[in-house]
């Protein structure tokens, strides 16, 4: 990788549906060349998926947590990672180092659908022993890294 794959990342970066053509005018390469490295980055898995970035204000999920999770048991580990990765509001999961095993990154609507996540899903995963919640006021910084 160059610094015009890293330049055309960030293009993609800050508008996923930016054409070829937008591209080329920024990085100073033909339209084919263009199309020709980003196959290259998505063939390579450096590109990895093509998504959006929703508002959670304007799609009702107002409450942002970070959740620090301890599993008792490591036979219990598969469990947890293959139940925590498809529940809905686990936006990332994050093995750790140091006094806590997980640390997850959850949206939901409200603190009463946040006492349910960890209530009725979080809690019930077998091998959770406990958890350590913290509220976000405010964000200001979220992106990928590019």
């Amino acid at each position: 990788m160059d610094n015009i794959d890293t330049a055309i990342l960030y293009c993609l970066k800050e508008n996923g549906r930016v054409t070829a053509s937008e591209i080329s005018k920024k990085v100073k390469l033909s339209i084919p060349a263009v199309a020709e490295r980003i196959r290259k980055l998505e063939q390579n898995s450096i590109i990895q998926k093509y998504t959006i970035k929703l508002d959670r204000w304007q799609t009702g999920q107002k409450l942002l947590a970070f959740i620090f999770v301890n599993i008792d048991k490591t036979e219990h580990i598969n469990a947890f990672r293959s139940q925590i990765t498809v529940l809905p509001g686990v936006l990332e999961c994050h093995h750790l180092a140091g006094a806590y095993d997980y640390l997850l990154k959850v949206s939901v609507s409200d603190t009463d659908a946040l006492e349910s996540f960890l209530t009725n899903k979080l809690k019930k995963i077998t091998g959770v022993s406990s958890s350590n919640t913290f509220i976000t006021l405010a964000t200001l910084k979220e992106e990928l890294n590019c």
